[in-house]
């Protein structure tokens, strides 16, 4: 390895020095919080109100003492509309003056869990992390505790699911919130490339038109340009509607090639080589022939209504020299673009992430298993590679030990769900994250997990077809993103002030921080 560390890539220095900066890009999107309301008339809800129409007078005072628009008195009916209990804050309510359930003059109402509520979700997405993304993408603010969301930790038993944070009782420093720093720096080589910062430790992650709709991908840059960070082709190829937002796309170069042009190559600040993916490891991808659509197949170069694999893996890399000739080809094309490098999660990960730093990429991207939309084969995902928290620290701990952990960006993803996540995956040790269902969740995902199939998303969010994918407009889901990023942002700063630090680059590595629930006996709080 230390014959390749000190090789220097003939395509590091050729732009001058006074042109390494960090770009101004000239698309603008409004960072704006604004009720963004959910697209169905009722909302599923934690807890519902229940009306007995023989009991009720209709006199009105629920409609009266609610302050949350839960009960509807409509004039000319016979009974009252549907309670939008999604509204509701559950039994947050029962100590306050306004507890309709005990006001009723009538006892005419019951408030219930929700039995949907067992059905929603799974044990890393519980149905509590689900409807608190989608009360942060509506508000732009974490749900209150009076909803009665547990949404900080899900259920699976491992994972960040078994870490937490040791708070101290009272930070060394008093600070203020808008003393912290969240940003992040990607590219660490001071190699006249240009610096490009993001004011927010994460971005979004590579779903290529086909695996969701356009709309999707749309929102999801949109919601990048508005926070001043980025999104990701996947390996679908670059649609011209993308094009006004080139800073802030990310363009993906897989084992398929589908869609890749020099052309696209030069629009972008990052290219990133996708080696394997993490939810499924030496399978490639996979797209069914009911997604690949008119449009999605004039976009990959292929055959309308045939399935599209990518092999694994690049059959022209077998080494640590063809992958530098890859990175020198995109060096070579853009220059001045950044490199990412994303990688699984094998056992000797911290092996693959040195080569490719000596290789010259700027971002090693670590995919862990957890990741992975519903169309990636279960098999595949909880048999393969190695946990993302594992990975992430001992990669940090093995470029650390060679002396070059300060020379590249290490962005995590796989299991990314909520911003304990992200504080999470910063304190074993990398830079920042790559998020990619949580933005699928903030648009309405149910978890159903038919992300492989053309019709199958109910929601019109993981879909090719055109009718269901209209069900959703891009100014809504745009703003939704928006909202979820706010409400993220919020959660990291309010973790770094209990910590009393300025940065969120002071919690990287700081794996003292944290405790594993299978080593403590302490009965500590969920963070």
């Amino acid at each position: 390895m230390e014959k390749f560390s000190e090789q220097k890539n003939k395509f590091d220095d050729v732009l001058p020095e006074n042109t390494r900066k960090t770009f101004v890009p000239q698309v603008k999107v409004s960072r704006e919080i604004k009720l963004a309301p959910p697209r169905y008339r009722n909302e599923i809800a934690k807890y519902i109100i229940r009306r007995s129409d023989d009991d009720c007078i209709r006199c009105g005072k629920c409609v009266n003492v609610c302050p949350y628009d839960v009960h509807v008195l409509k004039p000319g009916y016979k009974y009252f509309a549907s309670a939008q209990s999604h509204f509701c804050k559950g039994p947050g309510c029962e100590k306050t003056d306004h507890y309709c359930v005990a006001l009723c003059p009538q006892g005419a109402l019951r408030m219930v869990e929700n039995p949907m509520m067992r059905a929603l979700g799974d044990f890393r997405w519980t149905a509590d992390m689900i409807l608190a993304t989608w009360k942060m993408a509506t508000t732009g603010d974490s749900p209150s505790e009076d909803y009665g969301f547990d949404y900080q930790c899900g259920d699976s038993g491992g994972g960040f699911d078994r870490l937490r944070f040791k708070f101290p009782d009272k930070p060394d420093v008093a600070l203020n919130e808008d003393d912290i720093d969240i940003g992040i720096e990607l590219n660490r080589r001071n190699d006249r490339r240009p610096c490009i910062r993001i004011d927010v430790p994460w971005y979004g992650g590579g779903m290529s038109f086909g695996s969701v709709s356009n709309v999707t991908q749309l929102a999801k840059v949109r919601g990048a340009a508005a926070w001043n960070t980025f999104s990701c082709t996947g390996e679908g190829g670059y649609m011209e509607r993308m094009k006004p937002y080139d800073d802030y796309m990310i363009t993906q170069v897989a084992t398929g090639l589908f869609g890749i042009r020099e052309e696209t190559i030069q629009r972008v600040r990052i290219v990133e080589f996708k080696y394997a993916q993490g939810a499924k490891p030496g399978l490639g991808g996979h797209l069914l022939g009911d997604k690949n659509t008119q449009a999605v197949a004039r976009m990959r170069e292929a055959v309308v209504g045939i399935p599209l694999f990518s092999p694994f893996p690049f059959h022209s890399v077998y080494s640590i020299e063809d992958h530098m000739k890859h990175i020198d080809w995109i060096k070579h094309i853009n220059r001045r673009a950044l490199v990412s490098t994303k990688v699984s999660t094998p056992t000797d990960v911290d092996m693959v992430a040195i080569g490719s730093c000596a290789a010259g990429t700027h971002i090693i991207h670590l995919d862990g298993a957890y990741g992975g939309t519903g169309a990636a084969p279960d098999i595949a995902k909880k048999n393969i590679a190695i946990p993302i928290e594992y990975a992430i620290s001992k990669v940090h701990d093995f470029l650390t030990s060679e002396g070059v952990r300060g020379k590249v960006t290490l962005m995590a993803s796989g299991g990314v769900r909520t911003a304990h996540d992200v504080a999470k995956a910063i304190a074993l040790g990398a830079d920042g994250v790559v998020i990619g269902t949580a933005e699928l969740v903030a648009l309405g995902c149910v978890r159903c997990s038919r992300c492989e199939s053309g019709r199958g998303c109910p929601r019109g969010i993981a879909t090719t077809d055109i009718e269901l994918a209209a069900k959703m407009s891009v100014e809504w889901a745009t703003q939704r993103i928006i909202n979820l990023y706010n409400a993220w942002r919020k959660e990291l700063i309010g973790i770094l002030l209990r910590f009393g630090m300025r940065s969120i680059t002071e919690l990287r590595g700081r794996t003292d921080l944290l405790i594993h629930l299978d080593f403590s006996n302490d009965n500590m709080q969920k963070t």
